[in-house]
C-alpha cells in the first residue's frame, strides 16, 4: 500500500488511511499539518547534512550565522534576540555561540552574557555569504519545487508566509496574555531565520 521507498505512495497513504479510518472528520487542516511537519523534518535533515559537509558546522549553527548576517553591519545581535529569533532556549543558544566562538566565526562583545553582543567575525561573514550564495542555487527545497511553475511557487510562498505569520501572531497574543512567561523558557517567534 504505502512504502517509504515510494514517497508519493507514502504521502498518499497517510491521507488514504486517515480518510478510511475517520471519514466522519474534515481532515484538511490535520493532514496539512502532518505534511508540513514531514516537510520540515526532511528539509531540516537535508539542510544539516549540507551545512556539515560544505561548511563544517551544523544547520543550527548556520542559522545563528545567518541571523547575525541579516542583522546588517556591524552584524551584531544580543543573545536574547538570537534565541528568540531562532526559537531555541537560552542554554542552547549559549552552547551554539560558544561553539561558533571556538571556530572563530563569531565573537562575544563586552557586557553581561545576556546583554552583551554576539558579532560575526570576518571569517564568519565570509562563511555566511558563501552559504547564502550556495543556498540560493542549491537549497534543500529545490528538488521538491523545481517542477513547479513560477506562479505555483509564488502562491506556495504566499500561503506558507501567511500561515506562519498568523500562527506567530496567535502565539505572541497568547504569550502577552500570560504576561509572566519567561523569554528564556518561551521564545517568541517574531523573527525568522
Amino acid at each position: 500500500m504505502n512504502t517509504l521507498g515510494d514517497p508519493q505512495g507514502h504521502t498518499l497513504g497517510i491521507e488514504d488511511s486517515w480518510r478510511r479510518e475517520r471519514p466522519d472528520l474534515d481532515l484538511g487542516d490535520f493532514l496539512l499539518a502532518i505534511y508540513i511537519m514531514r516537510l520540515g523534518r526532511i528539509l531540516e535533515d537535508s539542510y544539516d547534512k549540507m551545512c556539515r559537509k560544505r561548511f563544517g558546522i551544523s544547520g543550527g549553527d548556520m542559522r545563528v550565522i545567518f541571523a547575525l548576517r541579516r542583522a546588517g553591519k556591524p552584524y551584531v545581535r544580543r543573545p536574547m534576540a538570537l534565541f528568540r529569533a531562532l526559537l531555541v532556549t537560552s542554554g542552547a543558544m549559549t552552547k551554539q555561540v560558544d561553539r561558533l566562538v571556538e571556530f572563530g566565526l563569531v565573537e562575544r562583545l563586552a557586557g553581561p552574557r545576556k546583554t552583551g553582543g554576539v558579532q560575526l567575525t570576518a571569517k564568519g561573514l565570509k562563511l555566511a555569504d558563501a552559504a547564502a550564495e550556495m543556498m540560493s542555487t542549491q537549497s534543500p527545497l529545490r528538488p521538491g519545487v523545481r517542477h513547479l511553475t513560477s506562479s505555483q511557487r509564488a502562491h506556495g510562498e504566499l500561503f506558507v508566509r501567511a500561515v506562519l505569520q498568523a500562527l506567530e501572531a496567535t502565539e505572541l497574543e497568547t504569550e502577552e496574555k500570560k504576561g509572566s512567561a519567561s523569554p528564556a523558557k518561551t521564545p517568541t517567534r517574531r523573527a525568522r531565520a
